[in-house]
């Protein structure tokens, strides 16, 4: 038996894969209402996280940020203290790393297994079982799990030791972040220079400088119309989570916080649980008169 946690945007998308090719599935979410596409595919419904972690073999966490997996694992009813032991717990939550090596201590002194799995990709990856795997723990934990990261992503790429799949995702998310802001602020000076906004999307996505999955964001941009993939709110909380890894490692990343800061902007001003994708729309000269969407 399989139990998931956390059926948002991309839990839901990644249990059903789970569920379409034959797993049976124990499921809970904070909100019932949410679980209801997979309860009525065939998944059973857990109350609590205690009781999925009673009848499940490999337990799978997807959650918003630290405090969600941590009030997950050890609030009231909470998962960690009901896995048996050598149960596997894989995290597939976008976490820093010195909370993933937290978890993975928590779980040892328990004797269960952990592996932080957090993802690249969004909801329509998900959705078709293409997301992009990062893992960290020992690699016999990893041949376990393998055809159910199989089941909901394309690639896997082992990091090493807890805590390196979460730090490989961070390091993604980077990127992504600026490359997200940058063409956002290209797109916009070009627009106050006179340019026709699409020709200057056009030209930057059939140019060597955009990176590639700049292309599935046009139609945002073009459109001014952010359905969510990959919420803005949620770059904004791991920027901040870069941030904090930075700070306790001891570097300096002057262009990330610059960009955390925008990204807080965009969020305060309206754009949270928009598609990241509307910090365009936060920087942009053409807002249509608007202050928030």
């Amino acid at each position: 038996m399989i139990g998931f946690i956390g059926l948002g945007l991309m839990g839901s998308r990644m249990a059903r894969n789970l569920l379409e090719i034959g797993h049976e599935l124990i499921v809970h979410n904070r909100t019932k209402e949410k679980a209801a596409p997979l309860l009525e595919a065939g998944a059973k419904w857990a109350n609590s996280p205690k009781e999925a972690a009673e009848q499940a073999d490999v337990l799978f966490t997807m959650l918003a940020h630290p405090k969600a997996v941590e009030a997950a694992a050890f609030g009231e009813n909470g998962f960690l203290h009901h896995l048996s032991p050598e149960k596997l717990w894989v995290d597939c939550s976008t976490v820093d790393p010195s909370f993933t090596r937290q978890m993975a201590e928590e779980a040892r002194k328990r004797g269960i297994r952990f592996l932080d799995a957090p993802v690249s990709g969004s909801v329509i990856p998900a959705e078709k079982g293409e997301l992009v795997f990062f893992v960290g723990g020992d690699p016999k934990d990893l041949k376990k799990v393998e055809p159910m990261l199989n089941a909901m992503g394309k690639a896997i790429h082992y990091q090493g030791e807890n805590g390196k799949g979460t730090a490989m995702k961070l390091v993604v998310n980077l990127m992504l972040a600026h490359s997200m802001a940058a063409f956002a602020e290209a797109v916009t000076l070009g627009e106050a220079l006179g340019l026709e906004t699409e020709t200057v999307v056009n030209t930057l996505l059939n140019g060597p400088t955009a990176a590639p999955f700049l292309n599935g964001k046009r139609e945002k941009i073009l459109q001014r119309q952010f359905a969510t993939e990959f919420p803005l709110a949620y770059m904004q909380k791991d920027l901040q989570l870069i941030a904090q890894a930075a700070y306790e490692h001891h570097i300096s990343l002057p262009l990330t916080n610059v960009a955390k800061e925008i990204y807080g902007l965009a969020s305060q001003n309206g754009w949270a649980q928009e598609d990241f994708s509307a910090i365009y729309s936060f920087l942009s000269t053409k807002k249509n008169n608007r202050l928030s969407p």
